[in-house]
This record gives structure tokens, C-alpha cells and sequence, in this order.
């Protein structure tokens, strides 16, 4: 468990950065970085986290921070890690942060491949659901009929579950977050930090500008997500899976109401979502 009382007060990511009001992924990356500590050295491909994490001279980060390409922060962490061990140096979290893109899809490659490894290092998916960075356009993990700048119509797919596909890397730990529950991601930052092998949580950090909603409304949408049953707080702590918070089971509607996004869906269409929470939990049975 965490003890609020107990966190440093000192900021090692968060003041000055340049990122819109409201940022999910300027807020989770605060969280974490209260539990990680400032031996810790990031890696984040291209994406808004290293875009208002500074460029140049100029940086919001007090920790090592490397912006990589797209493709390779995982692979750049590898290296790190394997630099830190030849000098002996035990005692620094290495992290690879990215987005939707950076790990889902163009940066998967290189993050399969140090899951597979077993690198000793943590990889985060902060998850807005869209490419914002480059203009909010579809990914893999934009939801079913979600409008996105591309996508006026909706995506006709499925998001891909990431947190299945690392799960099924044999990997240390997996674990969902959510940065309307602070305590929860920061004690599963905690639990990452302590392994010896390779991690991975997966954030939810809402963007008002993709999801259409007010910038004063992040924490509060990305609450609603949980509290219906739409994103499940868990973690799969060297295989044993343990749900990490009991949702309240608010009607899926309620969230998807609130996101200009979803403004196209159908009734039917909200209650294929419900449908599809209430089977999952099993729950009316």
C-alpha cells in the first residue's frame, strides 16, 4: 500500500512541462515518478510525453531522459540497462514510456522483443487511445466506433488488448493503471520496481482533445471508464492474477455519453458495450 503522507514532496517530472491542461500523461507520469524515484533514467519515443517533456536545453524531467524514434525506446533502455550493469550499478530504475503508437504499433517490435528477453526494466503504455501527437488519428488502441480525425464515421474494429499480449510473454508483472486512482498505479509502480525482470503497466491518461471533452473533466471521465467496468484495475504478478479494485458498476452509457468520440453511437451500439461489460464480470446471472 502507499502512504500518501510518506511521498517525496520534491517533483521529478511535471512543473514547467508545456503539455494542455488536463494531460493525462503529464499527470500519470507525475504519479509514477513520486514512487520511482530520482534514480531512475527514461526512455521515450516520439510522442506528446517527450514533446512537453522538453526538447533542446529544456526540460521538465529531473531524472535522465532520452527521446528516442519512434520505433526503438525499449531497445534504447536494453542498452542501458546492460551499460549500468557492466559498471556494477544495481540500484536505478530503467524505464521505456510510450504511447499508443510507440508501443502498440510502430514501437512494438522492439518492446516484444526485450519482453522476451526478460530485460530488467519497465514499460509503460500511457494510453489516450488515438495517435494525438500527430493529430488524433486511429490506432490500435482507439475503441470500437470511436471518432477519431481519420475515422469521422467511427472505427469499425476492436482495440487490440495489449495487457493480454504482454501477459502472454511470461513476463514478471502486468498490471492495468488508471490516473483517476493514484494509490493503485503508485503501489503497481512500487511492485515493478522490485522485479528483476521485465515489466509492464498499461495507463489509462485520457486527452481532452481527442476524447472531446473538457480539460477540467480528465480525472473525472477517467474515473466513469473504471467504475463501469470498461477498464478493469488488475495486475498478473508472476502469473497469479488479482483484480486490484472493485468497480461500482456505473452504466456503461454514462461514459460514453460524456466523450464527444462516441457522439455517433446508437443505442443498440451502447448496449452491445454494456452486453459486453456484464458478461465479462458475469454479472445478472
Amino acid at each position: 500500500m502507499i502512504d500518501f503522507k510518506e511521498l517525496p514532496k520534491e517533483e521529478l517530472f511535471g512543473q514547467g512541462n508545456v503539455g494542455c491542461k488536463g494531460c493525462g500523461a503529464a499527470i500519470a507520469g507525475r504519479q509514477a515518478m513520486k514512487v520511482l524515484g530520482e534514480r531512475t533514467i527514461i526512455t521515450i519515443p516520439a510522442s506528446c510525453m517527450a514533446t512537453l517533456g522538453g526538447n533542446n536545453t529544456k526540460t521538465t524531467w529531473r531524472v535522465p531522459f532520452y527521446h528516442t524514434l519512434f520505433e526503438c525506446a525499449p531497445a534504447i533502455s536494453s542498452g542501458i540497462r546492460a551499460a549500468l550493469e557492466i559498471q556494477g550499478i544495481k540500484d536505478v530504475n530503467v524505464v521505456s514510456w510510450g504511447g499508443d503508437a510507440g508501443s502498440a504499433d510502430i514501437g512494438f517490435q522492439s518492446l516484444t522483443g526485450a519482453a522476451e528477453r526478460q530485460e530488467h526494466m519497465i514499460h509503460v503504455l500511457y494510453d489516450n487511445e488515438m495517435y494525438m501527437n500527430t493529430g488524433g488519428q486511429t490506432g490500435s488502441q482507439t475503441p470500437l466506433y470511436a471518432i477519431t480525425s481519420n475515422s469521422a464515421l467511427g472505427k469499425p474494429v476492436h482495440k487490440k488488448n495489449m495487457l493480454a499480449i504482454m501477459e502472454a510473454h511470461g513476463i514478471d508483472y502486468v498490471a492495468s493503471a488508471n490516473i483517476a486512482y493514484p494509490e493503485d498505479l503508485m503501489a503497481k509502480f512500487k511492485k515493478a520496481a522490485a522485479k528483476k525482470g521485465f515489466s509492464y503497466i498499461h495507463i489509462l491518461a485520457p486527452c481532452h482533445r481527442g476524447w472531446q471533452i473538457k480539460p477540467e473533466e480528465t480525472i473525472e471521465i477517467s474515473r466513469k471508464a473504471t467504475e463501469c467496468g470498461l477498464w478493469e484495475l488488475f495486475e498478473v504478478d508472476e502469473g497469479k492474477r488479482t483484480q486490484t479494485y472493485e468497480p461500482s458498476f456505473t452504466p456503461v452509457a454514462d461514459y460514453l455519453k460524456s466523450q464527444g468520440r462516441f457522439k455517433n453511437l446508437s443505442d443498440e451500439q451502447i448496449s452491445s458495450f454494456q452486453k459486453s461489460v456484464d458478461s465479462y464480470y458475469k454479472r445478472g446471472e
